[in-house]
């Protein structure tokens, strides 16, 4: 049996990459375990915009760089499932009906984000600073249009500084959004949001709900690792991940010294950029963006 020549750093041992880099040499007969999230929530899911969308049925907004948080009427729910430890005093007084929205600290500010959403014993200094933008109410029966109205009165009720509602606008034509797009990108936001103002809310990936982003992105999970050579030798070289479609292949791009000693865990999910697909469905020039903190629905 062929040993695999690497020498392994405390932080990669930690992980136990040294037995995963071996396995990584059958990459292809890899597979992941299943998740044990619970069920996740019944949440809206977005296409990617497209030029020849007829702009005058849709609100905009801005896709704000957070962590997407469900409330059921009881908890916040991540979007694929798990329990959000927020402070009690986070949530008080908080309603009944379920509330969609955005868990965020600023723009640019993603990694403080995620660092206090994470945690299992919350941080209140940490959780002063997030804001929760709602941007939908998903059991109210009415349009999107309909559903703006709701959520701003509700987000009025609950009456705490830490809730606000998502504002949305209009525009008349691709160079306005594609003005208004280059314009939150400069001032560090993430992209914006296209919702049709006559759709019910619909739990599926449909036109109803648009990204409109200066790159396309796509989550896959990490299910191996790749060696390192040359100034990578005895660390990770790339990552092997496994699309929601099934489709594999190696992310190495983007990777930063500390993610290739201590790597993303196997099984957990990453967000990648990419431009275009190839024939074969594969991304074209991807890198690695982040750790996804949940599973994405399909």
């Amino acid at each position: 049996m062929t040993r695999l020549p690497v020498r392994v750093r405390p932080g990669l041992l930690r992980r136990g990459l040294a037995a995963a880099l071996f396995l990584a040499l059958a990459w292809p007969a890899l597979v992941a375990a299943p998740g044990t999230a619970a069920a996740a929530p019944a949440v809206m899911l977005a296409k990617v915009y497209r030029p020849g969308v007829p702009l005058h049925a849709y609100w905009v907004s801005e896709k704000y760089d957070g962590l997407r948080a469900f409330w059921d009427g009881r908890q916040l729910l991540t979007r694929g499932g798990e329990t959000i430890a927020a402070p009690a005093w986070f949530t008080a007084q908080w309603p009944t009906e379920p509330l969609d929205g955005e868990l965020w600290v600023g723009r640019g500010r993603f990694e403080e984000a995620l660092s206090t959403v994470r945690r299992q014993t919350p941080d209140d200094e940490a959780w002063r600073r997030v804001r929760y933008m709602v941007f939908d109410m998903p059991a109210h029966p009415g349009t999107f249009t309909e559903r703006i109205a709701a959520y701003h009165a509700q987000v009025r009720r609950i009456g705490q500084p830490w809730v606000q509602a998502v504002p949305q606008d209009r525009v008349a034509s691709h160079d306005e959004l594609m003005a208004r797009l280059d314009r939150v990108v400069r001032e560090g936001g993430e992209g914006l949001m296209l919702h049709r103002s006559d759709a019910p809310h619909r739990a599926l990936r449909s036109d109803d709900l648009l990204k409109v982003k200066t790159h396309e992105d796509a989550e896959a999970q990490v299910i191996g690792y790749v060696p390192g050579a040359g100034r990578h030798a005895g660390r990770l070289g790339a990552l092997l991940v496994r699309t929601p479609e099934g489709l594999r292949f190696k992310l190495g791009t983007g990777l930063s010294d500390a993610q290739r000693d201590d790597p993303p865990a196997i099984g957990s999910w990453v967000t990648y950029r990419f431009r275009g697909l190839h024939e074969s469905g594969l991304p074209r020039f991807a890198s690695f963006m982040r750790v996804r903190p949940d599973a994405p629905s399909r």
